[in-house]
This record gives structure tokens, sequence and C-alpha cells, in this order.
């Protein structure tokens, strides 16, 4: 019979909602069929698979590859489904991963050329929609620096749309020391500010982006502390030709890294 709202096993996945309960098991939720595939090509992330019976049947391959990795695939009740899901209109699919955390040394000993820092970001949305960006930009990794949002959100998880399972993704808890080791690997450190005294496009064109970079991000509320920008090689303003007052965090980011993307190759 399918798992129900009641079923023991459902009843902790669905603790998993809580950051609290995330961290004390080293575990988090996974939502949709996107999220699942990509969890499921990083060998020995998922633990479990519910699906309601006709998500099983509709992606019969995703339930077939989780099978066959030996992951347990558990037929749900919709209402057990919607109890573990947090969208309006869920998709049937809700895996149980592992924790993804990297340490900043072994991030960096992969020899990254383009980090991503997210200095006490705590919108959920904004810190996945960056993870995303930063994964197509081809960053090796991104920070999830000071008292920023858990990575492990579920709104951070389906913002990132699977490309929390493809870079490294680090918890620090200081973010100038972040910076430190950042500097002693090498990388350039470029802190995001509207009032910065460096303007994107010139730096751009002197050629300061193609050396392996590190960018900082500010939370969009209160931007970055001033002083881990003070710790960066260089306070970044993007370019505004129009008449808007800023950009938000998620398209400043976009806009930076794609800059730093194009000049390293």
């Amino acid at each position: 019979m399918p798992f129900t709202p009641r079923t023991p096993r459902v009843v902790a996945a669905r603790r998993l909602h809580r950051r609290r309960d995330r961290d004390a098991a080293g575990r988090f939720l996974a939502e949709g069929p996107q999220a699942v595939r990509e969890a499921l090509a990083r060998p020995g992330t998922v633990v479990e698979l519910f699906g309601t019976t006709g998500a099983l049947d509709r992606y019969a391959d995703l339930a077939g590859r989780a099978a066959h990795a030996d992951v347990p695939v558990s037929e749900v009740t919709d209402d057990a489904l919607a109890a573990l899901a947090e969208t309006v209109a869920p998709q049937g699919l809700v895996a149980v991963c592992r924790h993804l955390d990297v340490s900043l040394d072994d991030a960096l000993a992969a020899g990254p050329r383009l980090v991503a820092v997210l200095a006490e970001i705590r919108d959920p949305g904004n810190a996945g929609t960056v993870l995303r960006t930063a994964d197509a930009a081809g960053a090796g990794a991104v920070v999830f620096a000071g008292d920023a949002v858990d990575p492990y959100n579920g709104k951070c998880v389906r913002a990132s749309a699977g490309s929390l399972f493809h870079v490294d993704v680090v918890r620090a808890p200081d973010p100038l020391a972040v910076v430190a080791a950042l500097h002693a690997a090498g990388l350039s450190i470029l802190a995001t500010t509207g009032y910065g005294d460096s303007d994107l496009d010139d730096l751009a064109d002197a050629g300061r982006l193609a050396a392996p970079t590190a960018w900082l991000f500010g939370s969009e509320a209160h931007g970055l502390p001033e002083e881990l920008a003070a710790a960066a090689d260089a306070r970044v303003r993007v370019p505004l030709h129009g008449r808007a007052e800023s950009l938000n965090l998620a398209a400043a980011a976009a806009v930076c890294l794609y800059a730093s993307a194009r000049a390293l190759r």
C-alpha cells in the first residue's frame, strides 16, 4: 500500500522542512523531476525517492535509475506527497538527499577559476538563483559565508534548478577567513557594490577579469559588510545606462559572473 502522511518514513522526511532537523540529519529534500534527475546523477546523494503512483509511471526512467542505484523507491498517496512538497502544485516526486558540503580547502584544491561568495545573503530565492547562475557561468564553487541562508532550504534548492548538485557548495562561518583563503589560493577578489570605485566595463576592457576571480555578493537589503568590501582587491559597480536606481542581486550577479566567464575563455 502507498505510504500515507502518517507513515513513519514520511513523517521523518517531512521534518526536513526545518533547518535544525536538516542539520541534525545531514539530509534535505529535493522536489520535482529536474532536481531528482540531477541528484541521481551524483552517486551516493539520494537516500530515498518518494513518488505518487502517477509520477512513478510518468518518470519511470528516474524510478528505474534510483532502483538500479539501490535507492529505495517509495510509493506515496497524494496527501503524503503534498505533505513532503512545498510547492502549490507539486510534480509528484521528492527525494531525500545527503548534504553536499565541501570544505573550503577541498574546494580550492580543485583549482576553481571562478568562485561566487554569498556573504550573509538571507533570501533563499536569490541565493538559489545566484547558485544557478554561477553554475551556468562555469564557477567551480559557491560559498555561503557568515550568517547566510541554508543552501538546503527548499526554496533555495528549487531556485537552483539542479545546479546545487553540480558545483562545490561550501558553508563557512567567517567571511573574512574565506577572503583570506581565496587570496592565498591566488584568486583576485572583487566586491560588488553600487558605490564601487571600479566600473565593471573598465575592468573588462583592461583585462583584469581574465585572472582567476572570486566575486563577493552581499544581501540585497544591506549589501556587503564594509570590512568585507575593504578586504577585496577592488570594489566594483555595474554600470547603469538607463534610469533604473539599481539592479537586484541576482541580476547583478549574472552580469558580473558572465563578464568573468567571457574573459576567462
